[in-house]
């Protein structure tokens, strides 16, 4: 996620990083190719009585607009659900550590244990949405067995949940938590459990392919068209006032590809590392630990990963 200080209006004209303008460089170059094709061929196709007006551009433009709104309302619909889930993450983990903490004061240890497994769930979670391995960060928050267990896993991060619910039982068997604090645990921990179906539903479930194709399709077409209804009024201005449409037209579609999934790695997607290393600083602070991971802050891009 590209995280910037506030900037002058006439410096962020001229951003690169973290605009859409790098991907679709090259398709603006081909609308700059047909530009130059249409000025050049305009006295051949105009000899043979061949014209474009502008009057269906402008009523194919209004459509166009209208959804690619939509459907980058849809994509920033499923941003927005994304982060507030990651937020109810945070919340549901300070909750139930602080829970914790309250149930068995004079057991710190157990405590470390169970802010293990919730930090482990985060990280997990992470992995599997960005479909990286996780070996790395569970093999240092859990034990080999559990870690075996994982690995062989379909669905480890609701391995996890299941640790954690365990963890819990052997709790109440031991008599340290009570039925009625049990079921208060039980229910913050269903909440973890509406998290990670929520971040499935969205990753699993992208917008109706067909939607998408017939606005890319339209798109294009009309980008590729546009210069030889441009060309009979605009002659040599063709190709800057074709490529400054199709731009508008273009950026929308590729910027609402890349919100569509925001659980990726690119510049505008969410900042999970970043947003997992909180939740970890903020366990471990809730446990009086003093060797905290350095928190993560925005790269010489300013970006969060």
């Amino acid at each position: 996620m590209i995280v910037r200080p506030h900037q002058h209006w006439f410096r962020r004209l001229f951003v690169w990083h973290g605009s859409v303008l790098s991907e679709i460089l090259f398709r603006l170059s081909l609308n700059l190719a047909m530009s130059v094709v249409a000025i050049l061929c305009f006295q051949w196709y105009e000899a043979l009585g061949v014209k474009l007006t502008l009057a269906p551009f402008s009523l194919l433009g209004v459509a166009i607009a209208i959804f690619l709104g939509f459907r980058n309302s849809v994509s920033y619909a499923r941003f927005t659900e994304a982060r507030v889930l990651w937020g109810s993450l945070l919340i549901v983990n300070r909750s139930l550590l602080r829970q914790v903490k309250s149930i068995l004061p004079q057991r710190p240890e157990l405590a470390q244990e169970f802010a293990a497994l919730l930090i482990a769930f985060s990280y997990c979670l992470k992995h599997q949405l960005r479909g990286t391995s996780m070996r790395e960060d569970l093999a240092r928050l859990l034990p080999n067995h559990d870690l075996k267990s994982l690995e062989s896993s379909a669905s480890p991060c609701n391995r996890i949940l299941l640790l954690i619910g365990q963890w819990l039982g052997e709790r109440r068997q031991a008599g340290e938590v009570s039925d009625i604090l049990f079921q208060s645990v039980d229910q913050n921990i269903n909440q973890l459990s509406s998290v990670l179906a929520g971040c499935e539903r969205i990753s699993n479930t992208p917008i109706p392919f067909a939607y998408s194709l017939i606005v890319h399709r339209t798109v294009y077409l009309f980008c590729s068209l546009l210069p030889f209804a441009l060309v009979p009024d605009l002659h040599y201005m063709t190709p800057l006032v074709s490529v400054f449409i199709s731009y508008t037209f273009i950026s929308l579609d590729a910027l609402a590809e890349e919100l569509e999934d925001p659980f990726g790695t690119a510049p505008n997607d969410l900042p999970l590392n970043a947003m997992c290393n909180v939740i970890e600083i903020n366990l471990r602070e809730m446990n009086d630990e003093t060797n905290l991971p350095q928190r993560l802050r925005p790269d010489k891009q300013f970006q969060l990963n």
